[in-house]
């Protein structure tokens, strides 16, 4: 009875450390497995890594099970005099056979994780992410909006609470269980828009607009960061998206609609904002 009492408490316990995680999950120290995935997109990476590990660690066992009884049965001491087999027909078929037929296993899946990550529903939010050197700026083309998102200072990061490298003073806020498509494109060199746990990379090429998109599974605060070379201040344009309830975004939007740059009249400009590096 005890046991059943205290393995449910520590159930419980880990269940409350797993959602408390989810809430604002982050890289940790010394961190082996993905994050905990946020989005349809990345749960189906996430199931299609797992499938490819087993394969992978089944094929590894069996070659290195291979290696030690071909050491074991021939070598010099227990097989003095070599054998002069040269050519094996049914050995031969079975070692292209089957490594095509493990491939083709492997393939399947993967063409249709590409085909799910490729093909955008129908989107609730559209948003456009610019890169710039160093730093991103944010379009809400529906609700005519923009603004700049810079990585905060170490001292501004301590002071808000906010993850070294991670944290931005204008986070990208969108509802929880709703589509949000979007389109990225560079100012000046490549970037990539990234974030792991929706399972999001996507490059962004001057001159050419390139789609992606993700649906959030619960609220939380998530990061990114941009994950293509662009320069020496590669490292300090960080990503930051809000996942909130759907009243709470229409709050955020009526705000915003205030606060940010118009995209299109007189005010046309994106203003910079101010704790960044």
């Amino acid at each position: 009875m005890f046991l059943k009492k205290f393995g449910l408490a520590a159930g419980l316990c880990s269940a409350g450390a797993i959602l408390a995680n989810r809430a604002m999950a982050m890289p940790e120290p010394w961190q082996v497995g993905f994050q905990p995935a946020a989005s349809p997109v990345m749960e189906r990476i996430e199931s299609f890594h797992a499938g490819v590990l087993y394969i992978i660690t089944l094929i590894c066992i069996f070659v290195f099970g291979l290696l030690l009884w071909i050491i074991i049965r021939y070598n010099q001491r227990s097989n003095p005099v070599p054998g002069k087999t040269t050519h094996n027909t049914l050995l031969e078929v079975a070692w292209t056979l089957i490594p095509v037929i493990i491939l083709v296993v492997i393939a399947i899946p993967s063409f249709k994780l590409l085909y799910f990550e490729a093909e955008v529903p129908p989107p609730d939010v559209t948003i456009k992410a610019i890169g710039h050197q160093w730093f991103w700026s944010y379009q809400y083309p529906t609700n005519n909006f923009q603004f700049d998102s810079l990585g905060l200072s170490d001292a501004a990061a301590s002071k808000k609470g906010e993850p070294r490298l991670l944290g931005v003073d204008n986070v990208v806020v969108v509802p929880v269980n709703k589509v949000v498509k979007v389109v990225t494109t560079g100012a000046d060199v490549i970037h990539s828009w990234a974030v792991p746990q929706f399972g999001v990379k996507m490059d962004a090429v001057p001159g050419r607009l390139n789609v992606t998109w993700f649906k959030a599974l619960y609220e939380g605060t998530f990061y990114g960061q941009c994950s293509e070379l662009c320069g020496a201040r590669h490292a300090y344009m960080p990503i930051e998206v809000k996942v909130v309830s759907q009243d709470a975004y229409n709050a955020w939007l009526q705000g915003a609609k205030k606060k940010f740059a118009s995209i299109s009249g007189p005010d046309s400009g994106t203003r910079v904002a101010t704790a960044g590096r």
